[in-house]
Order: C-alpha cells, then sequence, then structure tokens
C-alpha cells in the first residue's frame, strides 16, 4: 500500500479545505479530480460543485470512512482536490515578474523552515503584502503540500516559490541582479524599522530553532531585529515575517484597495 501511495504522490498532490479548492478553481491551475464526503452539501461546497462543473471538472462524491483515509489534514472541511505536483518557478521568474508590474523585486527567502504551519501561513501574509516570490530550500525545509496550501486558505496558488539547491549560492545570484539582502537575527544591532527598506529588496526569515544558517546569515547585506520585552526571546517564523514584511511595505508606500 505505501508503495502504491508513495508513486501516486510522485505524480499527484491534493488541496484540501474550502477556501483553498475555491481559490484553486478560480485560478488558472489544473485540478484532476475534486472528491467531496457524501452528506456534505451545505455552505460553500455547492459553490465549489457549481464551480467545478463551469470549469468541467470531475467531482466525485465518497463516504466519511474513504474521505478520511484519503485526507492528509485534520479538518478537509469535506472537500479535496486532486492536482498536479506544485509548479515550482525559477527565481528569475519571480525577478520577471516585478519587472512587468514595473516595481522594485521585492522576494522572501526562507531558510529551512520545517513546519508546514508556519510556511503556509507566511505565504498567505506575503501574498496579501505583495511579495513577488518566495524562495525555499530542497533539502532540509518543508516544501509546498496539502497542509501548507490550506494553511495559505488558497494564497499558494498566487504565489511564485522557488525551490533551490542552495539557498548561499541563490543569495549572490540575486545580489548580481542588484537586490539587496537583509537577514532577520536577535542578535542583529539594528532594529526592523530603523533600517531603510526600499528598493530591491529580499527579506530572509530563518528556521523555527535556529534561526539562518551560518552562511546565509554572512552573505546578508545587513541584519535586523525586533524589540523583544518580554521573558520570551523569539517569535514565531510566520510572525517575525509579517512583522518586516509590512514594514517594508509601509516603506515603499503601500497602499491597498
Amino acid at each position: 500500500m505505501k508503495e502504491i501511495r508513495d508513486k501516486r504522490e510522485e505524480y499527484e498532490d491534493q488541496v484540501e479545505g474550502r477556501n483553498a479548492v475555491l481559490e484553486l478553481l478560480e485560478s488558472t491551475k489544473d485540478i484532476n479530480k475534486i472528491f467531496i464526503e457524501k452528506g456534505e452539501k451545505q455552505g460553500s461546497i455547492n459553490k465549489i460543485i457549481a464551480k467545478a462543473k463551469e470549469a468541467k471538472v470531475l467531482v466525485v462524491e465518497v463516504d466519511k470512512k474513504k474521505f478520511n483515509q484519503m485526507a492528509q489534514t485534520s479538518n478537509p472541511q469535506g472537500v479535496i482536490a486532486i492536482v498536479p505536483p506544485f509548479d515550482y518557478c525559477d527565481i528569475y521568474d519571480i525577478i520577471t515578474l516585478a519587472k512587468e508590474r514595473k516595481e522594485d523585486p521585492f522576494l522572501l527567502i526562507l531558510d529551512e523552515i520545517e513546519d508546514p504551519h508556519n510556511l503556509g501561513s507566511i505565504i498567505r501574509t506575503a501574498e496579501t503584502a505583495g511579495i513577488h516570490g518566495i524562495i525555499i530550500p530542497k533539502r532540509r525545509a518543508v516544501a509546498v503540500n496539502s497542509t501548507v496550501n490550506k494553511v495559505s486558505a488558497g494564497a499558494v496558488q498566487h504565489m511564485k516559490i522557488a525551490r533551490v539547491n542552495n539557498i548561499t549560492d541563490t543569495i549572490r545570484t540575486l545580489k548580481e541582479e542588484g537586490i539587496w539582502i537583509c537577514g532577520t537575527d536577535m542578535e542583529a544591532k539594528q532594529y526592523y524599522y530603523e533600517q531603510d527598506l526600499t528598493g530591491p529588496l529580499a527579506i530572509v526569515i530563518g528556521s523555527e530553532g535556529h534561526g539562518m544558517t551560518r552562511l546565509v546569515k554572512e552573505n546578508c547585506d545587513f541584519l535586523v531585529k525586533i524589540p523583544m520585552k518580554g521573558k520570551i526571546t523569539s517569535l514565531n517564523a510566520s510572525v517575525s515575517a509579517g512583522i518586516v514584511i509590512y514594514e517594508a511595505q509601509k516603506q515603499r508606500n503601500y497602499k491597498g484597495d
């Protein structure tokens, strides 16, 4: 059974949760099939079924036991979409997007984030803040999966994400493109709101337990920290990301709709 599942996962992934599946249906991403738990015909499920019909996506009803066996998250909310594996982009695709929007590149680099809930939350925040793209490493870090997709509330469908072999080498490439690298580190001398965060910029967020790795830290152009007034000396990675991202947007005179 494990071998069959591993082979399927090599070619398919799944998106769970009503908001995430709705966002998926409203995007241009391919959907192979949607599974609905029998009896779940209230609220947004009806909207999902209608949109799937419009998009000519097959909808299959399954009993609760089989549905729960299929689910990869604790609360799929009665709906699972089967999709091709997540389509990671190249870092130059992110830079090109910024140029197309006639904006300074604004990127997020995640150095060994291991918790899918953190990654999902960070993607959601980054998408709402207008980040052009996110860079994650292939090793020692969580990839985009069903949990990440669900926690992001579907923001994954609208965010360019590059998965690279080496974060340090990628940072050097970004520098060659004129992008400044801002690292977040609790031992930095300067607070995040004291630093100029305008212009072409990539913000680095370190792992939940250890922060940035040594080489990544050494290759940052500057480091910033967040004030800590309580007895706890660190913040959740997704919270840290949100604080620094929105300070950068404030400095860039970002205005929401």
